[in-house]
């Protein structure tokens, strides 16, 4: 296991953790403004930058604007429509997410090493999980996450993909898919994570 990744995991500063944050908010945003921007032009004011350094900021500021941009979409063409459009998006961001991590922490193929990777991510992101395995794979449960209080059940669907692609850029072997979402009502999240033996 790469040392970069057991340090991770371990801790990570909340200046690094804020400049995880930034470029997260950066990639996500400007997706969601590309879908705006084709489909629904003029459909978001523009909205200054958080000033703020604290982390739990950062956070609750770059959901507020996830917020802002799948309503914005949803308003301009339809649920039905905007749901798939931005998750298309989203997957295909975090899949780049996922490849760029995989590669700064060193990560390799096994289980381990992706749901260390997987804990590192959620860490930054201020959501905490465990993770069970049974006979048809793991299942990933968050009891707690910092996105949720800002997200309605329509955001945190396209959002989620951003953590599916992200698993599958970690690992290309790997898929996640969230079954349940805290915004839903139901007591936690839940997604399944399959890995294809290589």
């Amino acid at each position: 296991m790469s040392l970069r990744l057991q340090l991770a995991s371990c801790w990570m500063p909340r200046f690094m953790k804020v400049r995880e944050i930034e470029r997260i908010r950066s990639s996500t945003f400007a997706a969601l403004d590309k879908l705006l921007e084709e489909h629904v032009p003029g459909g978001l004011m523009n909205e200054g930058d958080p000033r703020s350094r604290r982390l739990e900021d950062r956070r609750a500021a770059m959901a507020q604007g996830h917020r802002r941009r799948v309503e914005a979409l949803i308003r301009g063409v339809g649920r039905e429509n905007a749901i798939p459009l931005g998750r298309t998006a989203l997957f295909s961001v975090g899949e780049a997410m996922g490849r760029n991590a995989r590669r700064r922490l060193g990560v390799g193929e096994t289980r381990r090493e992706l749901l260390q990777a997987v804990g590192v991510m959620y860490n930054i992101l201020g959501i905490e999980f465990t993770v069970s395995t049974g006979p048809g794979g793991d299942r990933l449960v968050v009891s707690r996450c910092a996105l949720s209080p800002h997200y309605s059940k329509d955001v945190c669907t396209v959002l989620s993909a951003v953590d599916e692609g992200a698993v599958s850029g970690l690992n290309p072997g790997a898929k996640m898919l969230f079954r349940e979402h805290l915004t839903d009502g139901a007591p936690q999240c839940v997604a399944s994570i399959s890995i294809e033996e290589a």
